[in-house]
Formats: structure tokens, sequence, C-alpha cells
């Protein structure tokens, strides 16, 4: 048998033990600093990116689902127009020809401020990630959202839209009535009205809540016309959609439900008011923010103070609801004509 010490058995010792660091290597799993890390990371395509994106809204940000959806529709829009160049190193003056494309779509001024909002939280995302170091959206300049004057509804109009709902010809026309009413006495989006619960509406006391934006919640009184449909609704029909609700497995929480007893939800409620703003022949372009715009005219045409109707259309800025005080020019004119030395 030969020594351990001789040179031979030692060099074959050296060369085992290589070999056996040489394999751990391999199999052990590669760890490397962040920062190396992410400089090693195989940029995945974009429309991860996006999709990333809305899902890190949702789950880490908390945000709504009709938040999430608005970002995921404006952000589909930018991805129509981006086609083929770098989602990473675009520059000011490739955002600014978004910007004109944009224009070029006859979008409405507040419609391009949210679509640059979008595109803003979109890229401090992407500088969060480590995909984009120096963010030249910010650069870009927003519409300016007075130059928008609401559109209204007159109080005649307002009138023949909530008379549209017919017996004859409409299956759920007191719930319907009851939704037409309800807009217009709160003011409130479409989407509080879609999500309020039956829990949310005290009649006795003449008032609801409202639950808004960052679920923030807020009262908001009722008028005796719309507590008279509402209970109208709950006596004869809102029976019969509860009924079909637990039919489905479902719990009837919701105040207006589908003729299947199931939510309704906003875009539904668009379609009804369009359908009977046809019927009362009054405008095309009416949605359910139309309501709420009139809402805010109408009270502040007789004489209500701009912070209340703030505090009724749950804005957190007052700046936002000044945007109603241009529209009434007949009070405008009274109060210079009152007023004014040489009117």
């Amino acid at each position: 048998m030969k020594p351990t010490n001789s040179p031979r058995f030692a060099q074959r010792r050296k060369q085992e033990s290589e070999s056996a660091a040489a394999q751990n290597l391999a199999e052990a799993p590669i760890q490397l600093h962040s920062s190396r890390r992410r400089q090693l990371n195989v940029r995945p395509n974009r429309r991860l990116w996006l999709e990333n994106f809305l899902a890190y809204s949702a789950g880490e940000c908390h945000l709504s689902q009709n938040t999430v959806a608005a970002y995921r529709r404006d952000l589909e829009r930018f991805y129509v127009w981006l086609g083929d160049q770098d989602l990473f190193t675009l520059k000011i003056s490739d955002f600014s020809s978004y910007v004109g494309w944009l224009h070029d779509q006859d979008l409405a001024p507040a419609s391009m401020a949210r679509h640059i909002v979008s595109l803003r939280i979109f890229y401090k995302y992407l500088q969060l990630e480590g995909l984009v170091h120096d963010s030249q959206v910010e650069l870009l300049g927003s519409q300016k959202l007075w130059e928008r004057v609401p559109k209204f509804l007159t109080p005649k109009q307002v009138e023949l839209l909530l008379a549209a709902p017919n017996p004859d010809v409409d299956r759920n026309w007191l719930r319907d009535r009851a939704i037409l009413e309800t807009l217009y006495a709160t003011g409130c989006r479409v989407s509080e009205i879609a999500s309020m619960r039956l829990a949310d509406v005290h009649l006795e006391e003449h008032f609801c809540k409202c639950t808004g934006k960052g679920s923030k919640q807020r009262i908001v009184p009722l008028g005796e016309k719309a507590v008279n449909a509402l209970i109208m609704y709950l006596e004869e029909e809102y029976p019969i959609l509860a009924e079909r609700a637990q039919r489905h497995g479902e719990e009837p929480v919701f105040l207006f439900m589908s003729c299947h007893g199931r939510f309704l939800d906003r875009h539904r409620i668009w379609e009804l008011i369009k359908r009977y703003a046809v019927r009362a022949g009054i405008r095309t372009d009416i949605s359910p923010h139309t309501m709420r715009h009139s809402f805010a005219t109408h009270l502040l045409m007789n004489g209500a103070d701009l912070r209340q109707v703030q505090e009724m259309l749950g804005h957190a800025n007052i700046m936002t609801t000044q945007i109603y005080t241009h529209v009434d020019t007949k009070r405008l004119k009274a109060i210079h004509k009152k007023f004014h030395p040489r009117s």
C-alpha cells in the first residue's frame, strides 16, 4: 500500500476536491445581489408589464375595480398609439405626439387629462421596477378641466325624463323610475347607485348613505318625490326581484337589482337612461353623469352654497365643484345687473 503523503496521492486528492466543489457549485441555486439581479433580469414583453401594473394597482394599491378598468382602457389606447416603439425609451417629443394623437381622436378635455394621468402613474410603476430611470412623461402638460362646461338638463327636461318609464311597456318601470329619481335627488355617481345597499337607504329620515371614490362615505338627503318612488318600488317590485335572487342562491343586499335578481351594473343603468332619454325626446348624448351635473347646477341656480354642494357631491376639492358656477349665466346676469354701478 502506497503512503498517503506521496506526491501522486496529494495531487489526486486535490483533483477530487476541486471536482466536488465544481459539482456543488453547479447544483447550488445562484443568489445574486438585488442590484445585480435587477441588471441581469430579462425584460418580459411590454404587454406583460401592463398586466403587472394593473395587478399591482388592484392588489398592492387597493384601487377600486372601476379605477383599474379605467387605467386599462386608457393604457390600451396608449399601446395602440405605441405600435412598434420601445416602451422604455420614449422622450418628451414622443409623449407630445401621443397627446396630439389623442386630440385627433376627438376626446373631451377631461378624458384627455385622465389618459395623461394614467400614463404618468404607469411610468411611475415602471420606475419602481427599475425599467425606466428618467420618465419624461412628467413634463407633459394636462388639459385644463375648466375648459369643458358640463352638460346638464333643464328642469323641464328632467321632468320629461323622470316621467318616461311606462307601466304598459317597461317590465320594471317602478325600479327604473326609482333609479332616475334617486340619481337626480342625490347627484350620486352611477357606480354609487349601482353599489348602494338596501341598508344604506333611510326613507323615514329622508336620507341615504353613498360610498364614493376611495370608499369614502357621505350622507345625502332624499327629496319627497324620490322617497315616494322608492317606497312604491320597494313595496311592489323589490320583493319579486329579491325572491329571484334567493332562487339563484344570492342574498338580496343591493337596493337595485336586475330583472333576474342579480347585481345591476352601471352599464345597464347607462343603457336605461339612454332609452328613456330617447323616449322623452330630449338629448341623445345624455348619460348618468348628466343627472349629476343637473343636480349640482340646479342647486346652485336656486341659491345653494358651493360648500354644501361640494359635500353632497363628495368632491375632495372645491375647485372641482366650481366648474358648475360657469353654467348659470342667468343668475350671473341678475347679480351683475343688481350690483354693478353701470349695468
